[in-house]
């Protein structure tokens, strides 16, 4: 049984004492840092690309640690009791009791604003020297607000202010609810609009024909990162998930030029 078969484990966390499930791959101490799997809004540490990246750690030795915030795939927990701070607090969580010395952290969407608030409690702490770099995949930072919240009618931000909650129908499954506390958190965790530092070198790849998180959102942030190293690759066919083979190889090839 290979490390991305093993059944997850789980950490305990919070006033409610969820459980978050994660996984990781074993490492050999002179493979380089380790490297820590933020994923998206409603995605799990199963898709292709935190499997890829996993199978990868085990073949060179890297450790590699992935989990599901709570309310996603394995881990307990309701979906729509979701904040960004409660899903920033259970990677912080991960982060300590599961990693051990320097890391990569690579966010994907979502995970590319948790990854930033990640860098942000470390450097409250005066850990930044834990962070070797991040890698961000279509980071969707302030995406509550830039993307959601702005993009909405004025009808369906009445809803949501009036009753708590809004249900967006989706394609896949059942309608999603973003609720008000979603938001109204989401607020208390901007991070663009400012210049901030993260200390690590960043590597950021978007896809231009991306049409959930457009290119220029990227952008946004490159400017915020003005004291960093920052390189940011625009894939020109590519979209959102960027999980085609050559998409996963510009990933991997990310992780291992940044740390």
């Amino acid at each position: 049984m290979t490390a991305t078969d093993t059944p997850p484990d789980f950490l305990t966390l919070g006033a409610d004492a969820r459980r978050i499930a994660l996984r990781h791959t074993p490492s050999t101490p002179e493979a380089g840092p380790g490297v820590l799997w933020c994923g998206g809004y409603l995605s799990d540490m199963r898709g292709t690309k935190a499997e890829r990246l996993a199978q990868w750690g085990e073949g060179v030795g890297r450790a590699v640690v992935r989990f599901d915030y709570s309310g996603h795939g394995e881990s307990e927990g309701a979906f729509i009791d979701g904040t960004i701070s409660r899903w920033a607090e259970e990677a912080l969580a991960v982060f300590d009791r599961a990693t051990t010395g320097p890391q990569v952290v690579v966010g994907s969407s979502m995970g590319g604003w948790i990854a930033l608030l990640l860098a942000r409690a470390l450097a409250a702490r005066g850990e930044s020297q834990r962070l070797a770099g991040l890698v961000l995949i279509a980071p969707a930072p302030d995406f509550s607000e830039e993307l959601m919240w702005n993009a909405m009618t004025p009808e369906i931000r009445a809803e949501i202010e009036q009753t708590g909650v809004w249900y967006r129908k989706s394609d896949y499954g059942e309608p999603t609810p973003i609720t008000r506390a979603f938001i109204e958190d989401g607020r208390r965790n901007l991070v663009l609009g400012s210049p901030f530092a993260v200390g690590c070198p960043v590597r950021i790849l978007q896809g231009v024909a991306d049409d959930v998180v457009p290119w220029q959102h990227a952008m946004k942030l490159v400017t915020c990162l003005a004291e960093d190293d920052v390189v940011i690759t625009l894939v020109k066919d590519g979209d959102h998930r960027l999980s085609r083979e050559e998409d996963i190889a510009r990933i991997i090839e990310a992780v291992e030029t940044v740390a």
